[in-house]
């Protein structure tokens, strides 16, 4: 098993402000060691030929041309505002 005791499971438990019983520490302790060990099984393994990846899908962005639109015009922008001046809408004053 991996060099994990209750004392780590319990000072990781108060760091991150959770309150466990003994039992649930030895529980923990017992979990995590299994988890550590099955990791390190993982540094048997050969991956002298094998090509380092960030992901094991070949992902790759798709995204649209950016090429320019007419979307909306001004007057349409505007047609509902309740206050506007100028082409613009109006609104409040937040500075005082």
């Amino acid at each position: 098993m991996a060099d994990i005791t209750n004392e780590d499971v319990k000072h990781v438990a108060h760091l991150a402000r959770l309150a466990i019983t003994d039992e649930e520490a030895e529980k923990f302790t017992k979990q995590l060691s299994k988890i550590i060990d099955y990791a390190e099984s993982l540094n048997e393994l050969d991956t002298d030929h094998i090509e380092p990846t960030t992901h094991v899908l070949d992902y790759k962005n798709v995204l649209r041309k950016d090429e320019p639109k007419q979307w909306i015009t001004q007057d349409e922008a505007l047609k509902n505002a309740p206050d506007k001046k100028d082409g613009h809408f109006r609104v409040p004053s937040v500075m005082e």
